[in-house]
């Protein structure tokens, strides 16, 4: 595993800054960084087709029109990256180890790509795996500020907002006002870390079990984990 530098910011009043060392690129903003000021960015501007998207949509029908590709293909395409490729697998891997102590540690130690594999998730994209733990102390988000890069065995595609110009740069700079806008507030008192993909490690985070689904099966636990909460900018709401 490559080791690179994990550059932890703490932001306090006297605006210190501790640097940590690990895995990858990490900026963690302690309490008192959240910003009361907006940038006049809502969460619908992430949701935005892209130039490229807008184009594949296009072509697609036009495809779909001249009858050279049969839409019922088309869906079960869909279907499979969304269900058997996309955030299935990485809610599997959450539920798994909220229900599997053993697997839990496994799973958030230096072989978290092992963890993965054994459950029958891996593949390009993954190989080289972190998962970060939230806490009520910490809350991981994860973003790609060069390009895209994506945990594609656990998480599927990437959504058009993550790869978006505003999410790419704001995550770093303003992560509290970024979550926010995707309905996630915490307190001044957690620490809010944000991870920096790279070519060589991908991250999974991993969201708190809400209340109330002590005693669930892996089965129902999965079902009520989402995509947004393994990449940390939303949390498990309780049922």
């Amino acid at each position: 595993m490559a080791s690179n530098q994990d550059h932890s910011h703490d932001d306090q009043p006297d605006h210190s800054h501790d640097h940590h060392h690990g895995h990858g690129h990490g900026h963690g903003h302690g309490h008192g960084h959240g910003h009361g000021h907006g940038h006049g960015h809502e969460h619908g501007e992430f949701s935005e087709l892209s130039d490229i998207e807008l184009r594949v949509r296009a072509l697609e029908s036009l495809l779909t029109e001249k009858g050279f590709v049969d839409p019922a293909t088309l869906d079960a395409l869909v279907q499979y990256h969304e269900e058997k490729i996309g955030p299935r697998n990485g809610a599997e891997v959450v539920a798994k180890a909220w229900t599997d102590p053993e697997y839990k540690t496994w799973l958030l130690s230096d072989d978290a790509s092992a963890a993965i594999a054994s459950v029958g998730f891996e593949g390009r994209q993954g190989e080289d795996m972190v998962v970060l733990e939230n806490t009520d102390q910490v809350h991981n988000m994860v973003v790609c500020t060069l390009c895209s890069c994506y945990p594609w065995p656990v998480l599927g595609l990437p959504p058009v907002w993550y790869k978006s110009a505003p999410y790419r740069s704001r995550a770093v700079s303003e992560p509290r006002t970024v979550l926010a806008e995707f309905g996630t507030e915490l307190g001044d008192d957690v620490d809010v870390r944000v991870w920096d993909s790279t070519a060589e490690l991908r991250y999974l985070v991993l969201p708190q079990q809400p209340a109330g689904t002590e005693g669930w099966s892996a089965e129902q636990l999965a079902e009520i984990v989402t995509r947004n909460s393994m990449i940390g900018t939303e949390i498990v709401p309780a049922p």
